[in-house]
């Protein structure tokens, strides 16, 4: 009896746990995703310059070709906002799904990163459920080789969005994708429930596992 009792509570701690390792690993791949984004290729000089002007950024490290499927599910993104002293919040996670993707033909995945740059974008993003192209007040722009539309005509977007697959920028259409905000990601990550306005907006969470992903943001980010 007392064997079973403890072999469940060992049970109900390691749950969390594996759970939060779930999330740091997005997380942390959220991190490389910022590094490469930013630091290779031919369209890193407009990327930089968009994410300085950001109000918040959503990174996803992978986002796959065939409905955005990740391991079964819908693909995973983070979420950080920035405050008027330039400090990154602690991630709010999301999660991306879509019936139909366009992506350019030979690019089986990408990973993908959207400059929220106004704070209508950023209150669409927020909600519950916030479906690209759905929305008509909420301007989206790609850059990058071979994607619709241009640097020019990103200047006045509220989401800037850019793909890179295989080391290379690639054409990515996101229209009719819906982001999803994922509250029990949350709560395993910060172990307590926190809405996405709490974390990014009031920066109420932190995880000290997130700083890495603060800081690569803050290197290419600052203004």
């Amino acid at each position: 009896m007392l064997r079973g009792i403890i072999v469940a509570l060992a049970l109900l701690v390691a749950l969390p746990a594996a759970a939060q390792q779930e999330e740091q690993t997005l997380v942390d791949r959220a991190t490389l995703a910022v590094q490469d984004l930013m630091s290779t290729g031919d369209q890193t000089q407009d990327a930089v310059g968009f994410l300085r002007r950001a109000r918040a950024v959503m990174v996803c490290p992978r986002v796959f070709r065939a409905s955005f499927i990740l391991g079964g599910e819908g693909g995973s993104c983070v979420l950080l906002g920035r405050d008027g002293a330039g400090s990154w919040s602690s991630p709010a996670f999301y999660g991306m799904g879509s019936g139909s993707v366009g992506l350019q033909i030979g690019v089986q995945d990408a990973m993908v990163m959207m400059m929220i740059m106004t704070d209508r974008g950023l209150q669409a993003v927020m909600d519950s459920q916030f479906k690209i192209g759905a929305d008509a007040s909420v301007a989206l722009a790609t850059i990058g080789g071979g994607i619709q539309g241009s640097t020019t005509a990103a200047a006045g977007a509220d989401i800037v969005a850019i793909a890179r697959a295989r080391g290379l920028f690639a054409g990515i259409s996101l229209s009719g994708s819906v982001l999803s905000y994922r509250p029990d990601s949350a709560t395993a990550y910060y172990g307590r429930g926190y809405s996405a306005r709490q974390i990014v907006m009031a920066m109420e969470a932190h995880n000290p596992g997130s700083d890495p992903l603060r800081a690569m943001l803050l290197r290419f980010g600052s203004r």
